[in-house]
């Protein structure tokens, strides 16, 4: 399944200066542009996401539940945990940092990180009154070392201030209450296993029974249960990804609309164009040329 955002797309989805691409590490600052349409696509990672909302409020799904942020709070997204920007107030400011995967693996911290299910399940939190003034202050200095000119030791350094920032996190994680005892309830795996299932599956199965059957429940408790728990049904959710994973492939990859197609497992170009356009409302060509 491919994913909307990488290390190695990130820098033309977002037109970022590939001058200042550096290993294992990508920063993004954003403000609130209606232009840039940033409610209009879901985002997946394929690394751990650090979101800190500068300034303003939003609201996102993360992981098919809704929170709503405010300026100080901080969103931790584990490897490919799916993120819906829902609405952002005029003077929203969000620095983003994506850490890859090789960055995660060479810090033992950072493994047990991305392991663990309170983050996944609390992933929006904020730091202490006192503390989030040193946060910024933090932010803007990592933000300036990755924006000078590449030298020996710009990653090394990088790295260590990043780590700063995500020792502070993991502070806060560790002294909320109930930490120790935390179990995932049977919400939570259902939400869990379907959302393993349909990242994998998706482009090939497009049927409720098949992921009612893997997950030993029947179709209309997994559809009922998903629209109440998240807003969409089964087949809301794979039309989702099936979209999300088209609108990767034609941003971030030269296969022709035809091989995309073919991806996707459409039978005929034809009928995948006609898909498309029902839920984005524009044809594949126009999305790829105008979006």
């Amino acid at each position: 399944m491919a994913l909307l955002i990488t290390l190695d797309n990130v820098y033309k989805l977002y037109n970022l200066d590939s001058s200042k691409k550096t290993e294992g590490i990508v920063i993004l600052n954003q403000q609130n542009d209606p232009k840039k349409k940033y409610t209009n696509n879901s985002r997946l990672f394929d690394g751990l996401l650090l979101g800190f909302l500068i300034q303003g409020s939003m609201k996102a799904q993360i992981h098919f539940l809704e929170y709503e942020m405010n300026a100080g709070d901080i969103a931790v997204l584990q490897p490919q945990l799916m993120m819906d920007t829902k609405a952002l107030s005029d003077d929203a400011q969000i620095v983003t940092i994506g850490l890859s995967l090789d960055f995660i693996t060479a810090f033992p911290i950072l493994r047990e990180f991305i392991m663990n299910n309170q983050i996944r399940w609390q992933p929006v939190i904020r730091l202490q009154p006192e503390e989030i003034k040193l946060q910024n202050e933090l932010l803007t200095l990592i933000q300036n070392f990755y924006n000078k000119k590449p030298s020996h030791n710009k990653t090394e350094m990088l790295r260590h201030l990043v780590m700063v920032l995500i020792s502070m996190i993991s502070e806060v994680y560790s002294s909320l209450p109930n930490n120790k005892s935390l179990v995932k309830n049977r919400t939570h795996e259902i939400i869990d296993d379907f959302y393993l299932l349909i990242s994998k599956h998706a482009n090939q199965e497009r049927s409720v029974a098949f992921y009612a059957k893997k997950l030993h429940l029947t179709p209309q408790y997994l559809s009922t249960f998903l629209k109440q728990r998240t807003g969409k049904s089964v087949l809301q959710w794979i039309d989702h990804i099936t979209i999300l994973h088209a609108k990767t492939l034609l941003k971030s990859s030269n296969l022709s609309i035809k091989e995309i197609s073919n991806e996707l497992h459409f039978e005929e170009t034809s009928v995948f164009c006609r898909y498309f356009k029902r839920i984005v409302g524009v044809s594949p060509k126009t999305y790829r040329n105008e979006y």
